[in-house]
């Protein structure tokens, strides 16, 4: 029934102001036009959505967010260029290198925090 529906994603922001400014300036991403009191939608690829509502912090422990890129070393370089910083896991399988990046078979996954402190990553596959 959903197989050919488009996912998006919601997450929570302390500071739509803050927030907006990562998602545009650091992440690059296109923000679409909504009533300011809802909230702010952000494109990304493939048709994606990207939705940020005001809310007091919340603490998720995952991540909330992924993007599929074609080089995760590339968009690292690039990423850490603009001041974001990579988180450090060693976690069984799960071990980043210096620059944050880990190999997961053939997969290369790197993870990040936005300034309301969501996490995302970057997925190579």
């Amino acid at each position: 029934m959903l197989t050919n529906a488009p996912v998006s994603v919601s997450m929570p922001a302390v500071d739509l102001a803050r927030a907006r400014k990562f998602y545009v300036e650091t992440l690059g991403l296109k923000e679409r036009e909504v009533p300011e009191d809802v909230g702010a939608m952000f494109e990304a690829g493939g048709g994606t959505i990207l939705f940020l509502y005001e809310r007091e912090a919340t603490k998720a422990d995952h991540t909330v967010a992924s993007f599929t890129v074609e080089s995760v070393e590339a968009s690292v370089a690039e990423l850490t260029e603009r001041g974001v910083v990579f988180e450090q896991y060693d976690m069984g399988e799960i071990k980043t290198d210096e620059r944050g990046v880990a190999v997961l078979g053939d997969s290369k996954v790197a993870w990040f925090k936005d300034g309301e402190g969501n996490i995302l990553s970057l997925n190579e596959m």
